[in-house]
């Protein structure tokens, strides 16, 4: 099977006019082309004012990727840039000065991280939101993890946000305003994007999103620890980071990492959870610590992190992520329920004692 290239995908959509009737690869408008394999992905340079009307160009641009040779799944999408305003020629930038931060009216931004993948992170998060918000807190999730992003799904949410103006007005479910570059692209769709890329859509969720005055913004975090990760720091205020891990030794390594990157980027840790820490059965009773018991504990002792709290492993907290119905909001005083208030309460008294971060300022030689 033969392989696409940047060069031939170009050529192939060359014919593809804008609704200027200019073709879209001499105008510009082609922005990026990611290939992975047979995977395919281009981004569109749009203004904001004319985004409906290249709707029906992103249609055609699928199409005719999806026809040609070696490509099995071909998506595109509409990217915006803000324009900037040139600097006052008599205020030059001084060397070293830092970049305006985001989200200047959220009191505190949380992200909620783990080392590896599968270890639960976007059901802490969601439901650490939620109960944070039922605790009284003006609340929003924003989901970074723009390669798998959970939030439509856990949240119950299958809608694009509304578009006033230059923002995005964030979608409002069970008590927390939401943000999540899965709301803009279709379940399914494969975001191969590099970096670049996704820290310009995790810049665009930040600063081009109507979040108003929030008490708390938690952030779901990817897995890792990228370019998603340096970004965030960067680029706002962030209160501390929340780590998420299992019991066992494989995921301890790897919340090591995350502990450790947060505090190389200036970024006070708030604490360690410990998920799926056991399960009870719920005919009898019998309690059984399937991953191992306590490890998370242990290790935030020895690294001298506050240790958060306990999320057993039950049926209800996965039912209701799959069914867009957060345990803390659906069964607030059930077990499940009440181990995420009580990981929210930890939280809430760990940010009254802490210090926003800047992040680290990088300074190339």
């Amino acid at each position: 099977m033969s392989v696409p290239t940047a060069d031939t995908l170009r050529a192939a959509l060359g014919g593809i006019r804008d609704p200027a009737g200019r073709d879209i690869v001499a105008a510009g408008r082609i922005e990026g082309i990611e290939i992975r394999g047979g995977l395919v992905q281009v981004a569109l340079l749009t203004e904001r004012a004319e985004a409906a009307a290249m709707e029906p160009v992103r249609r055609e641009v699928e199409r005719v990727l999806a026809a040609q040779p070696g490509v099995t799944n071909a998506t595109a999408v509409l990217t915006a840039h803000k324009p900037q305003a040139p600097a006052p020629a008599a205020a030059p930038t001084a060397p070293g000065a830092k970049t305006a931060l985001l989200l200047p009216e959220v009191t505190s931004i949380v992200a909620v991280a783990s080392g590896k993948g599968g270890v639960g992170k976007s059901t802490v998060a969601v439901n650490l939101a939620v109960s944070l918000a039922r605790a009284g807190l003006r609340v929003g999730l924003l989901d970074a993890d723009i390669y798998g992003p959970s939030l439509p799904r856990m949240l119950g949410i299958a809608k694009k946000p509304e578009v006033r103006g230059e923002k995005m007005i964030p979608i409002e479910a069970w008590g927390i305003k939401c943000m999540s570059i899965g709301f803009l692209v279709e379940e399914e769709t494969p975001m191969i994007w590099r970096g670049p890329m996704v820290m310009g859509a995790l810049e665009q969720m930040m600063g081009q999103v109507a979040w108003g005055a929030l008490d708390v913004l938690v952030v779901d975090m990817p897995p890792g620890t990228g370019d998603a990760q340096l970004t965030m720091a960067q680029r706002v205020k962030l209160a501390g980071a929340v780590i998420v891990s299992t019991p066992q030794d494989i995921a301890l390594i790897d919340a090591r990492r995350g502990v450790r990157m947060f505090e190389k980027v200036n970024v006070p840790v708030l604490g360690i959870v410990e998920n799926m820490s056991f399960f009870c059965c719920p005919a009898c009773g019998h309690r059984a610590e399937i991953f191992g018991h306590g490890g998370a504990r242990a290790e935030a002792a020895r690294l001298g992190a506050s240790f958060l709290g306990e999320i057993p492993l039950l049926l209800e907290i996965r039912t209701g992520s799959d069914a867009g119905t957060p345990v803390a909001a659906a069964a607030p005083d059930s077990p499940a329920g009440q181990a995420f208030a009580a990981v929210a309460a930890a939280v809430r008294a760990r940010l009254d004692g802490a210090a926003p971060s800047g992040g680290p300022k990088i300074v190339i030689a």
